[in-house]
């Protein structure tokens, strides 16, 4: 990880943390802090995961003293923490979203790209759902605290009944497959003019983060539950 992107990093993990402590609208606003910085990097699953680490280790940080003490504090604090990975989940949704639309629309300006930058993006983001899991999953185990209890039992919940991000990549990875067809199709004869329009390709993506396009993803499991909880 570079410096710009450590420091960007902690500057996530510190703002989640400040949110999440001070309610409100947790999901919204944790799904915000993170489509800002996802939309400022590189489409790579390293990357998108870095930026999933420091929201989830920032959430923790907030709820976890509420979470220890035995006070009406601590439903709360259970609740601003599934909001907060909630918010998570949506953002990397509506991030597979503007993957998606950023595809089409270069399309509808017969703007091309090749097979092989198609195929690498393709590749990133069929892995994000998967990295969502796993990094619930490792939080939890590094944590080892009341938080990390509640992630573990997001995790199991969600390998069960599916993310937000795993129904958006339903809909964007049958959408890339069709275009690296087309693009191995048509790649033969052009060649070099490509090479212009492919070095666009990511920064395509990260500006379509913000763009308000995919605002209208909710997750079915917005309100999700642990199992202990459910068993009360």
């Amino acid at each position: 990880m570079n410096n710009e992107s450590s420091n960007d990093t902690r500057t996530l993990e510190a703002e989640v943390r400040d949110t999440v402590g001070q309610g409100g609208n947790v999901q919204e606003k944790v799904r915000q802090l993170t489509l800002r910085v996802l939309s400022a990097r590189s489409l790579d699953v390293e990357s998108v995961r870095q930026t999933a680490g420091a929201v989830l280790r920032g959430a923790q940080a907030a709820v976890q003293k509420e979470l220890e003490q035995s006070s009406g504090q601590t439903h709360i604090a259970r609740d601003h923490l599934k909001q907060a990975v909630t918010g998570l989940d949506v953002a990397l949704a509506q991030f597979a979203e503007a993957a998606k639309l950023t595809v089409q629309e270069a399309a509808g300006r017969a703007q091309k790209y090749s097979s092989e930058d198609l195929k690498l993006a393709r590749a990133d983001l069929a892995s994000l759902e998967k990295m969502f899991v796993e990094t619930l999953q490792s939080s939890a185990s590094v944590a080892r605290t009341a938080a990390g209890e509640i992630l573990y039992d997001l995790a199991a919940h969600t390998r069960i009944y599916g993310s937000a991000v795993g129904r958006q990549l339903k809909e964007t990875l049958p959408v890339f497959a069709s275009h690296i067809k087309e693009a191995g199709r048509t790649q033969v004869g052009v060649g070099l003019h490509l090479a212009k329009n492919t070095s666009d390709l990511m920064r395509q993506i990260a500006a379509g983060v913000l763009s308000g396009l995919a605002d209208h993803i909710r997750p079915e499991h917005a309100n999700l539950g642990t199992s202990k909880e459910k068993d009360k």
